[in-house]
């Protein structure tokens, strides 16, 4: 076990899979107490099951990010329950990629609601409870993708575009209360949720554009959020934080 965020109390939104999953392994590693938060309570409580078997404190919070009550509820209670709130990782993301004109409402309703409309509650329901613990780390998880264009990803690309500007803009209204809000970006790691939306062929054209030669791990995105959720990055904030293996830089 390490102790880089020994003392800490956090929340992982989409924490029950993927790299929220991994987030939430390498927070318990380093010390923290971590809220599991998941759309569906028994993801939420299988996965927060496991950390407490590895001897973590975990807790399961069922609950829709797009809806400012989800966090309420969940802050609140890691709040009252261990006097202090200090990190928040928004990782919570619904994606479908398609032509422009396959773009429904309902589409864009869904990717807007859980990938951008959730960061603006976490940042806004976190940022109050880590003022009155007297300073913490926002991580917003946005992608390579917030660069780039992307194929048939017109919404994606948007909402972690946004998400960057919701970075930039809270780093700066939020610095004085010492909290810090920066931005985890990267590039195609294989999760449960991206296997939906690519097949073999688009998966191997993604790693042959990449100069590192092989795709993300959800260990190498868990790493840099645990960096920048550490007092390791006490004066970085406002950042976006590419781990892409180089992709966006290559022109390839």
């Amino acid at each position: 076990m390490g102790t880089r965020l020994k003392g800490k109390v956090a929340l992982v939104t989409g924490g029950a899979q993927g790299i929220g999953r991994a987030i939430c392994e390498q927070f318990i590693a380093e010390g923290a107490t971590v809220g599991v938060l998941d759309i569906k309570g028994e993801n939420a409580e299988s996965a927060a099951q496991a950390l407490r078997e590895k001897g973590g404190q975990a807790h399961a919070y069922a609950g829709n990010v797009a809806e400012r009550a989800t966090f309420e509820a969940a802050v609140a209670d890691l709040e009252k329950t261990y006097g202090r709130f200090d990190i928040l990782v928004n990782n919570a993301i619904w994606v479908r990629y398609g032509a422009i004109d396959s773009i429904t409402p309902e589409i864009l309703q869904r990717m807007t609601a859980t990938g951008f409309h959730s960061v603006v509650w976490g940042i806004q329901v976190g940022s109050a409870a880590m003022a009155r613990s007297g300073g913490g780390s926002i991580v917003n998880i946005a992608s390579a993708a917030a660069f780039l264009g992307s194929t048939q990803g017109m919404i994606y690309c948007g909402v972690k575009a946004g998400v960057l500007g919701l970075t930039r803009s809270a780093a700066t209204d939020l610095g004085k209360q010492k909290i810090r809000v920066n931005a985890v970006c990267p590039g195609t790691v294989l999760t449960e949720g991206v296997r939906i939306n690519i097949n073999a062929e688009m998966e191997a054209k993604r790693r042959a554009r990449t100069p590192m030669d092989r795709l993300g791990e959800v260990e190498d995105i868990a790493n840099a959020a645990t960096f920048l959720a550490s007092d390791e990055s006490t004066f970085i904030t406002g950042e976006s934080l590419l781990v892409d293996g180089g992709v966006t830089h290559a022109f390839m």
